[in-house]
């Protein structure tokens, strides 16, 4: 009984770490990238598919506001949906010149950063760690610079 209990106790001190954390998610090249990470800087989440038109129209804004202000105030991390399989993921990723870390999407990711209703959707945290917009469908840059600068 005692055993139960401070397992118990442990199982509830580490999810207490892991939330107050925000989410841990794993890129491909096998880098953790934790929220508080980037604290300091707004962070998108952006959920993706290979074979999502809207998502590929969306995908140069998002590497060059990366590229331009990941060192700064904004960074983005992409999360690949509906996939064959990683190698797909890795060329799509290749011929998109895709800057950004990618996550390969999965149950776990969902239940960390949010639901994926509709591909592409985007998760805004603004630069204390906070969930501020979920945008689903289309985001243009001049969306994202509206939405960063409160306009």
């Amino acid at each position: 009984m005692v055993k139960r209990l401070f397992l118990l106790c442990m199982l509830l001190m580490c999810a207490t770490c892991v939330a107050d954390e925000g989410f841990v998610l794993r890129d491909t090249a096998g880098k953790l990238h934790r929220l508080a990470d980037y604290k300091g800087k707004w962070l998108l989440v952006n959920y993706w598919a290979t074979w999502c038109p809207p998502c590929l129209e969306e995908v140069p804004d998002l590497v060059n506001l990366h590229d331009q202000r990941h060192t700064r105030d904004l960074a983005v991390i992409g999360v690949a949906w509906d996939y064959k399989n990683p190698a797909e993921v890795a060329k799509f990723v290749d011929d998109m010149l895709m800057s950004y870390p990618i996550v390969l999407g999965e149950a776990q990711v969902a239940a960390q950063v949010g639901p994926k209703t509709v591909l592409p959707t985007t998760y805004f945290y603004n630069p204390q760690g906070q969930l501020v917009k979920v945008k689903r469908g289309l985001v243009t840059r001049a969306f994202i610079e509206n939405l960063i600068s409160g306009k």
